[in-house]
């Protein structure tokens, strides 16, 4: 019979668990964390909106490859065992990383550097396909059962550790490298830093031994011959895969990625807040929010699983608007005032903006790209040929404009109505309130995440445990949020409204509560076996 872990082996399985989920996502995030420089190295472009969506394009790219790596690596966990594959996984994923900090940029050896970055976040996003799932599973398999949404809520945590790790890094490597020498160069150091880590994550982990179910499935013969054929036939499985995919994963990751990413590049786009105070609020906020993942995983051995992330995904759909209206009323208020006291409409021929061309095909579509860029709400007057750009009811002819003298010239317009394109400095007053907004974003994704490991453990069969819940979680993680802030960026782009992004968030998640008021379990945490069995 299987001898029970003991608290220290636990202790050890968590700590090292965890400390390698960090490592692993902060060399997924360091990506995000540094777009604006990644655009400017390996995506360089006239057209500053594509720019953005082409680095975010890669960012969803690695994304795109989460579910094939949650096949293979599923595979593998199911057949040889949880310890060696995310072995496997987080060295792939350190090397990955560093390779990144290694490319020569654009302007040295051209198109390839985009390529080889799109084959690097390629290779992540296979490693984190097999990442997520072994950690939680094998947490999940060494705790007992009424302390399983406490422990493995640390793995939950560490997710949002990673993306502070992340932070942390770039603000120590600005405060240590001239701001010049960061933009040119010291933006690689924290690509590179993940060989320091990899290796760190390799020790813990070479100190932990199998999981006990894992083990005793296999002493028993009880292994899957084919876990991913076995998880799309067992019985029960398609709808409790449907169900993790868009009840559960689909509104953990929008709010998730809504709560860090969109608020990272809204105040730093937009609401143009200087750089370096957004980091420090985001890793505040974050530093903060961590503790509230456990405490929900903690609740949820108690209450159940379903209870928080219903809560957590009505509250999400009442209070996003106002987190980041307000968020958008303490950074900048001007450019509030300035929308409403002078607001912009545009009009002209052809008057229509695409994100992806590097040239737009009309003078009003030049004009829309800048208006875009620099981050102010316009309306497009259909009823008009004239060319003219009207701010505050002033109307200013931009046919005659050379496109080298556009931009200036259509910034001057703004600027004379009352429009300011400064980067921000909040007073601190400000500043605290956007941490508590950001810690509200917190507690939504804390509610709907922080019980979400023990649950996918607790939704399928140990036997294929680790392709069932990889599956249906890096889909839903890897395209409903992977690709969030690319489509968030577009319809922000294609509207003119900064906050219109959120639409896209709201939708997933409206559709993901139904789905979970549905399917997941009610009452209180249950094995599988002790569920179906």
């Amino acid at each position: 019979m299987q001898r029970e872990p003991t608290e220290k082996e636990i202790r050890l399985v968590i700590a090292a668990s965890s400390a390698g989920t960090i490592f692993e996502w902060y060399d997924f995030f360091i990506y995000g964390t540094l777009a604006g420089l990644i655009g400017a190295a390996f995506f360089p472009s006239d057209n500053e909106t594509l720019q953005v969506l082409l680095v975010w394009a890669g960012f969803a790219v690695g994304f795109g490859f989460r579910p094939l790596g949650a096949i293979l690596f599923g595979f593998l966990g199911d057949r040889l065992g949880r310890k060696y594959t995310f072995l496997v996984t987080v060295t792939l994923m350190g090397i990955a990383t560093a390779g990144v900090g290694l490319i020569p940029s654009a302007a040295s050896i051209g198109l390839a550097a985009p390529i080889i970055v799109i084959c690097l976040r390629i290779l992540q996003g296979l490693a984190l396909g097999g990442e997520y799932g072994g950690a939680a599973i094998y947490v999940a398999e060494h705790a007992p059962p009424e302390k399983r949404g406490f422990y493995t809520s640390f793995i939950q945590a560490s997710v949002v550790g990673g993306f502070v790790l992340s932070i942390v890094v770039v603000i120590a490597c600005r405060a240590l490298i001239p701001a010049d020498d960061f933009a040119a160069w010291g933006w690689r150091i924290p690509f590179l830093l993940s060989i320091v880590l990899l290796g760190i994550s390799l020790w813990m982990r070479l100190k932990l031994s199998e999981s006990p179910v894992f083990q005793a499935m296999k002493a028993a013969g009880e292994t899957s011959a084919n876990p991913f054929k076995e998880s799309m036939t067992y019985p029960g499985n398609p709808k409790r895969i449907f169900v993790a995919l868009f009840g559960i994963t689909g509104i953990l990751t929008t709010i998730w990625y809504t709560a860090f990413f969109s608020g990272l590049s809204f105040l730093r786009g937009p609401m143009r807040v200087e750089e370096g105070i957004v980091e420090w609020m985001l890793l505040i906020a974050g530093t903060i929010s961590m503790s509230f993942y456990i405490v929900v995983g903690k609740w949820s051995d108690r209450v159940g699983r379903k209870k928080p992330i219903i809560i957590g995904a009505i509250a999400s759909l009442v209070l996003l608007f106002p987190i980041f209206w307000g968020m958008g009323a303490l950074a900048n208020p001007g450019l509030n005032q300035s929308a409403e006291a002078a607001p912009v409409t545009v009009s002209g021929a052809a008057c229509e903006y695409d994100p992806f061309a590097e040239v737009q095909a009309s003078a009003c579509g030049r004009v829309l790209q800048d208006l875009t860029a620099l981050g102010v709400p316009y309306a497009i007057e259909d009823t008009s040929s004239a060319t003219t750009v009207s701010v505050g009811g002033a109307a200013n002819d931009y046919a005659a404009l050379a496109d080298a003298d556009r931009r200036s010239s259509i910034q001057g317009w703004l600027e004379n109505a009352g429009y300011s394109f400064e980067r921000q400095t909040p007073p601190l007053s400000s500043i605290l309130g956007i941490i508590g907004l950001l810690l509200v974003c917190g507690v939504l994704s804390a509610l709907t995440y922080g019980s979400v490991a023990a649950l996918l453990c607790e939704m399928f069969p140990a036997r294929i445990r680790y392709s069932s819940m990889s599956i249906p979680y890096h889909i839903g993680a890897g395209y409903l949020g992977g690709f969030l802030p690319l489509i968030a960026g577009y319809i922000v782009a294609m509207t003119g409204n900064v906050y219109s992004g959120l639409w896209y968030t709201i939708a997933i998640v409206a559709f993901g509560l139904v789905v979970a008021w549905w399917g997941i379990p009610d009452g209180p945490p249950k094995d599988f076996e002790d569920a179906h069995g």
